[in-house]
């Protein structure tokens, strides 16, 4: 019996070229401002349209600043790439979500939410992260310039399909254990390369209880694993989340929509190339303490010891270390932490600021903390104000900032100074991926507002 993912790969097939790459067919292509310029050249020096154009969804999001959006862009790079793609998707006739339009925000939190990634889709994007889509149960993935512009032309894609592997998180999370948690600790487990080839389905008792929320930000961490994607079989949690947005089949169209998405699934005797379960209840809240995202550990635990990595190992080991400032066998409880970042892709929705609210609530940002608090579209800011969340969160110190990808990497004005510390619940903690010389601990939401209350590393467990 096939997987999920051989069920929906199959399905897009155009053809498959012998002893090379198969011809997939593609349903959704999302272009943002970075990774679309070449291709969009390369279709005018060919004088091509684009095939499709109705499945092409353009918005820009890396370069947008989060603050005075009404006004010009004051940075030259960012208001170049952001003025060309709207001339872009003029020329080419295509949907452009600009700045300040209400559908505007991070694409892969706005593709979901407004509904066009649906179940059973091929989805792809010239940013790693397309995996977040994943979560709709869709088979969703990274592009690069050249197949930005090969999907334009064709609507079609040459790749080489990749192995399956399936992850079990069985029982229940623990109080103050979140889906960004969950990542972390499989990255620890499993390192950065641990998904390498593979397009890993997620499953068990604990990714079912997850929201829809989770299931995003679980799915966007799968490309740091290594793998080429990351999905869930789509629920009841799928379809409750999906009913009625802008985009979704509505009328007879939802009823068939969903007796169809019923399907996707993988069969009871799906064998993959590669399985592994977890226990739920040995995943506690977790930090990074180094420089890439599988350098990461429970929050009570210390900075493993030397003689705890492989000989291999020592000298990288130790050069993250030393970027940090961290020695081995510290804890990171305590920690002076200097700025807080909570948003991106990763964590930008809506449960994510109320899992921020919920700690911060009746308390008071630490007076040397400087925090971004940056909703991933303006739909989920909308929300913010509906349900009072901005209040509580500017009672307690803290201002909410427009959407963007803000400080998740260093490609607008919102960067973290050299050797500042700064507690991120975004998906990168790479050597000045926040800004050169910033020092980047990834963390959930919880443990991101714990930081902004008390000032140091905190175990949220203890304010909740």
């Amino acid at each position: 019996m096939n997987t999920l993912f051989d069920k929906i790969w199959d399905s897009h097939v155009v053809q498959n070229v012998e002893d090379g790459p198969t011809q997939l067919y593609i349903d959704r292509l999302y272009c943002h401002e970075v990774t679309s310029p070449q291709a969009f050249e390369g279709m005018r020096a060919r004088g091509l349209k684009c095939f499709r154009p109705d499945q092409i969804f353009c918005m820009p999001d890396h370069n947008t600043p989060t603050h005075d959006q009404d006004k010009p862009i004051e940075d030259p790079i960012s208001k170049t790439q952001v003025d060309t793609l709207a001339k872009n998707a003029s020329d080419f006739g295509l949907m452009h979500f600009g700045m300040m339009d209400k559908r505007n925000g991070i694409i892969h939190v706005v593709g979901p939410e407004r509904g066009l990634s649906l179940p059973g889709m091929t989805i792809v994007c010239g940013d790693s992260h397309t995996s977040t889509h994943g979560a709709m149960g869709a088979v969703a993935f990274g592009i690069g310039t050249s197949e930005v512009e090969m999907v334009m032309a064709s609507q079609c894609i040459l790749q080489q399909k990749p192995k399956s592997m399936r992850i079990n998180i069985e029982g229940k999370l623990g109080k103050g254990v979140t889906a960004k948690d969950v990542a972390l600790y499989l990255m620890s487990k499993l390192t950065t390369s641990g998904g390498t080839g593979y397009f890993i389905e997620y499953a068990g008792e604990a990714v079912r209880n997850l929201s829809m929320e989770g299931r995003l930000t679980l799915c966007n961490l799968s490309i740091e694993m290594g793998a080429r994607g990351g999905f869930i079989a789509p629920d009841d949690v799928t379809f409750e989340y999906i009913k009625g947005r802008e985009y979704a089949p509505k009328g007879e169209d939802w009823d068939k929509a969903v007796e169809q998405w019923k399907l996707l699934k993988s069969g009871e005797d799906a064998v993959f190339d590669k399985e592994l379960t977890f226990n739920a209840e040995d995943i506690e809240p977790m930090v990074t303490y180094g420089t890439n995202p599988g350098m990461g550990m429970g929050i009570t635990e210390g900075i493993p010891s030397l003689d705890t990595i492989d000989e291999a190992g020592r000298q990288s080991y130790i050069k993250s270390l030393d970027y940090m400032g961290f020695k081995p066998g510290e804890q990171m409880l305590g920690k002076k932490v200097d700025y807080v970042f909570l948003g991106a892709c990763t964590n930008g929705r809506i449960e994510d600021f109320r899992a921020f609210a919920s700690i911060v609530k009746g308390r008071q940002k630490a007076a040397d903390i400087v925090a971004w608090l940056v909703p991933g579209s303006w739909m989920v800011d909308a929300q913010i104000r509906q349900e009072g969340l901005d209040k509580i969160l500017e009672s307690a110190g803290f201002e909410i900032r427009q959407p963007g990808c803000s400080a998740c990497l260093a490609m607008n004005d919102d960067k973290i100074p050299a050797g500042k510390l700064s507690v991120s619940t975004s998906n990168r903690n790479f050597e000045g991926r926040q800004g050169p010389g910033a020092r980047t601990v990834l963390a959930s939401p919880l443990v991101a507002a714990a930081a902004a209350v008390t000032g140091v590393i905190t175990d949220p467990r203890k304010l909740i």
